[in-house]
């Protein structure tokens, strides 16, 4: 199976995707990692790049029967379908996954607040990320509100949905 998180920085996606990738034991694929490596070797990330060397990993992995978390803003249509195509080139199932933060003033604070986690990653200022293109989705999905909620009440809410909708494939 391929989970397909997207949503804006600082909603909580890594920190969900992360676990659930715990959880599961599943391949977990984080693009600022994947492009912040690539900055380390002196490439120019300006486009698809980093998302691109993520679907090819994302294609291995799932070759070999595991399951993949794929965390990455996924903030455009083409972003979404490419993620798409690469479970359905493969003929693997695959849930997407938006999380958001609807509080304004705590997704601000967590912005403002939060300390990378990956050395010499930069984290967008609130106002990159409150200006940031980001299209609304164009198709059913499970979205998570992870605003006025601990990490664990949000975990719960997203495992409960990911049951539900993983027992559509059977």
């Amino acid at each position: 199976m391929l989970y397909i998180f997207g949503g804006l920085p600082g909603t909580g996606k890594s920190t969900l995707s992360a676990a659930l990738a715990r959880e599961l034991r599943a391949t977990y694929l984080r693009v600022d990692v994947v492009e912040q490596a690539m900055r380390d070797v002196g490439m120019r990330i300006d486009g698809p790049e980093g998302y691109i060397v993520c679907h090819a990993i994302a294609s291995q992995n799932l070759r070999l029967g595991l399951d993949v978390i794929a965390d990455t803003v996924n903030p455009i249509q083409i972003t979404r379908q490419a993620w798409r195509k690469v479970a359905e080139s493969l003929k693997t199932p695959y849930l997407e996954i938006e999380v958001v933060c609807s509080d304004e003033s705590e997704h601000k604070h967590r912005v403002e607040t939060r300390i990378a986690d990956i050395p010499g990653f930069v984290q967008p200022t609130w106002e990159q990320v409150r200006y940031r293109q980001y299209d609304v989705w164009d198709r059913d999905h499970i979205v998570i509100d992870t605003a006025n909620q601990t990490v664990t009440e949000s975990m719960m809410a997203l495992c409960k949905r990911l049951d539900r909708e993983r027992k559509k494939f059977g």
